[in-house]
């Protein structure tokens, strides 16, 4: 795989990131370590984490995935040199008070959870560094319209980037990076960067696949114009575009039992388990396999040959998984079949929007 420039960055990774959000809930430890050490004999240099994983939040697993990655990069000291390593900063809110309590996201708040995510993952430097969601309300993780009357900001985004910025002279951050941000947002931070000589985001890191392609509704000119690269988490749709939940739904008999929708009942009702994403899912996994494709394969090529996409984050419980997806790398699709997927989205739109 050819390496690819982030942003205006110089960080340079491979257009296949391991996300790691499983690892510390459904992914134990040492299966963890496998997954890991798979990836990079896979030739992958790019991980992402987020101080607040495991998924889904709870007080007791917050930080375990970094933990995980730190004891695996402490096990193998050869391959932290080898690495991008992304972690995120959480944003206010979303109801995990043992994450960020209080409104706004002070410099404080962030230089501590700056300091969290080195010590645990046994790092002297994140190369890229990212808001995990915005510290003003916008309709982000299934929300559909921004409404004024819930602002409740406290923290300007002049002021996260200058705290930003002293983890970035301080040697403790390379890069920065935004995730589920809007329009305005990346804009704004780029604006302030630019008129305050601030670090630049190089990335922004927002849902993208089949069943949720809102990135193209704007973002993509807003992106593409302003040199940010798109990392595309949910690239499968949260399994529902892998056709493991085609026969039986998310809760019938013949779902998976060890699948994340199945066995964490409070994600049924976000929107990954609407019925509306498993109809489409459904849709576009049905015309992957009159094509001779796997639902996988069509839905991770979709997304490796995007010109959007920078780098597509994929999630995995077991290296069999791993190597499934990376097996994927270099299909094409026709373009009869881009425009048999475009007349699926003209009817259904983005149902896990």
């Amino acid at each position: 795989m050819q390496k690819i420039q982030l942003g205006q960055s110089d960080l340079r990774v491979t257009p296949i990131c391991l996300g790691t959000m499983t690892f510390g809930e459904q992914v134990a430890e040492a299966d963890a370590h496998a997954i890991l050490s798979r990836a990079l004999e896979r030739g992958l240099n790019f991980i992402d984490t987020a101080e607040m994983y495991a998924v889904p939040a709870r007080a007791e697993t917050c930080g375990a995935t970094e933990r995980i990655i730190g004891n695996w990069l402490a096990k193998n000291p050869g391959a932290r040199q080898k690495l991008v390593l992304a972690t995120k900063v959480a944003g206010p809110g979303r109801g995990m008070p043992w994450v960020r309590s209080g409104r706004g996201m002070t410099a404080a708040d962030i230089a501590a959870s700056c300091e969290g995510s080195l010590r645990r993952l046994r790092t002297d430097v994140i190369d890229l560094y990212q808001i995990h969601w915005p510290e003003r309300h916008v309709p982000a993780f299934g929300a559909l319209y921004y409404d004024p009357a819930k602002e409740a900001s406290s923290t300007p985004i002049h002021e996260q980037l200058q705290a930003l910025a002293q983890l970035v002279q301080a040697g403790k951050v390379r890069c920065i990076g935004l995730s589920n941000e809007t329009p305005y947002g990346v804009h704004e931070f780029v604006r302030l960067a630019e008129q305050h000589a601030l670090p630049r985001v190089a990335t922004v890191q927002n849902p993208y696949c089949l069943i949720n392609r809102s990135w193209e509704n704007a973002l993509d000119e807003t992106c593409h114009r302003l040199a940010v690269s798109l990392l595309a988490y949910s690239p499968l749709g949260f399994g529902l575009l892998t056709g493991k939940y085609d026969a039986g739904g998310t809760t019938g008999p013949s779902a998976p039992k060890d699948a994340r929708i199945t066995v964490y009942e409070s994600m049924r009702g976000q929107r990954w388990g609407r019925p509306e994403a498993l109809q489409a899912a459904r849709r576009y996994n049905a015309l992957a396999r009159a094509n001779g494709l796997t639902p996988t394969q069509m839905a991770l090529a979709f997304c490796y040959t995007k010109w959007q996409v920078a780098s597509s984050i994929i999630g995995v419980t077991c290296a069999a998984q791993l190597d499934e997806n990376l097996n994927a790398w270099g299909t094409r699709l026709s373009p009869e079949l881009l425009q048999a997927i475009d007349a699926i989205r003209r009817e259904m739109r983005d149902p896990a929007q």
